[in-house]
């Protein structure tokens, strides 16, 4: 059995990788990554030799065949993504699936991360916070996803292109309300910038669009903002809770942060429902 190392990249900066990630990348004999261009950028500047092959969500499907075949023949494997961490909104989470599947062993080394500096230069709260990744681009999948988020307390991390930054900001806006929320734009890069305000004065400030890749932080919802939820909508909640597996006691802790109600009243009605779940199966 072989073993893959799933390496982090640099965001920007290319002196931002680690010791271990350079030792790797001299020592490996086969090397993925989502774009060679990039990559060989990456290696020239530190006098790594080793050929990168492609593997993006065009030829995955062939390149994690060819991957799983170099694991088992005992061949150093490694992945790299254009920037960060693979499978992080970036290709190689099938590849790396599937060489656990095969037995193999999968290695992560831990590098920057894009997600973690936005946080950190935001000033919104760290912990906890829920990373969203790309939102769908249009339709009912992007609404529904937003909507979720309407009522979630912690802080929320996006990834968005510079061209449809401002129209996420306004749509973000209308849906949560005017949070507080951050552009972290080409961060660790030459012109790095962490613009800070609510989000309509974001969407005010990159109307005309922005340059280079970003990553958006915005505010969780605060208790007092947050929608009291219908009886109906609460209920089905509370269902959902106690068939996923948590106790009563578990689903009144979970759902005092989404809501604004006791946690006494959420424990009364989950012991009801969860009474009534019984009730129906004994009849069954």
């Amino acid at each position: 059995m072989g073993t893959l190392h799933v390496i982090a990249t640099p965001i920007g900066n290319l002196d931002d990788i680690t010791l271990r990630a350079l030792a790797e990348l001299r020592a490996t004999e086969v090397l993925y990554a989502e774009d060679t261009r990039r990559t060989r950028i990456l290696l020239d500047r530190h006098g790594i030799p080793v050929r990168a092959r492609s593997l993006h969500a065009h030829n995955e499907a062939e390149r994690c065949a060819e991957a799983l075949a170099a694991l088992a023949e005992g061949r150093r494997v490694a992945l790299v993504s254009d920037a960060g961490t693979p499978t992080v909104s970036d290709p190689g989470a099938r590849l790396a699936a599937e060489a656990i599947a095969a037995g193999h062993t999968v290695v992560a080394l831990p590098g920057a991360s894009a997600v973690l500096t936005a946080l950190v230069v935001s000033g919104l709260p760290a912990t906890p916070f829920t990373f969203v990744g790309f939102l769908p681009r249009r339709g009912r999948e992007r609404s529904e996803l937003i909507d979720s988020l309407r009522s979630r307390p912690e802080t929320l991390v996006f990834f968005e292109s510079p061209q449809r930054i401002a129209d996420t900001l306004g749509e973000l806006a209308d849906a949560l309300g005017d949070r507080r929320g951050c552009v972290a734009r080409e961060l660790t890069k030459l012109h790095e910038e962490a613009a800070r305000g609510t989000l309509r004065e974001l969407a005010a400030r990159f109307a005309e669009g922005a340059r280079g890749e970003i990553t958006l932080v915005v505010e969780g919802a605060r208790a007092e903002d947050a929608p009291a939820p219908s009886a109906e909508a609460l209920r089905r909640r509370v269902a959902e809770l106690l068939a996923s597996g948590l106790s009563p006691r578990d689903v009144a802790d979970a759902l005092r942060g989404e809501t604004r109600l006791p946690r006494r009243e959420l424990y009364a009605l989950a012991l009801t429902l969860r009474a009534e779940r019984a009730a129906e199966s004994e009849a069954e």
